[in-house]
């Protein structure tokens, strides 16, 4: 699995006009899925973005995490984490898991996540997603399993 997470004070997805998904502070999470992932790399990686300490404390310092603060989550699956674009202009996705793996895991991390008490809201697998974010820091990391 590859995250690109960054902190945010808000961030939105849309779809077809409609909001799917809304928080205030906490992290927008980009997601894709690979083939070799399974439901314990997502449980794993959820784990990690829980406790990973990149909200300030009272001294400015990185050293609050997500489970800290009381931030929620923005869950957006994206498979074009995994673009190849080695070769031409064109970009392969052949590194991606295939759709319905894709999907089952990308819930499975959104389920673990949950699980740890954290609120998260999402996207919706497969269309075309309008993420509107407002980046705090700016603070932006890649994670991957």
């Amino acid at each position: 699995m590859r995250a690109v997470v960054q902190r945010v004070t808000g961030a939105s997805c849309e779809v077809d006009g409609t909001v799917t998904g809304q928080i205030g502070a906490g992290l927008l999470v980009l997601l894709g899925v690979a083939p070799q992932d399974t439901p314990e790399t997502a449980r794993q990686l959820a784990a990690k973005l829980v406790k990973l300490r990149i909200f300030n404390d009272d001294n400015g310092k990185m050293n609050r995490s997500l489970a800290d603060v009381g931030g929620g989550v923005l869950s957006i699956s994206q498979f074009t984490l995994f673009a190849d674009t080695s070769r031409g202009n064109r970009p392969s996705f052949l590194g991606a898991a295939p759709p319905e793996q894709g999907k089952a895991l990308y819930a499975e991390f959104n389920v673990a996540l949950r699980s740890l008490g954290i609120q998260v809201d999402e996207g919706v697998f497969g269309a075309h997603m309008n993420i509107s974010l407002i980046n705090d820091g700016p603070v932006t990391l890649t994670l991957e399993s």
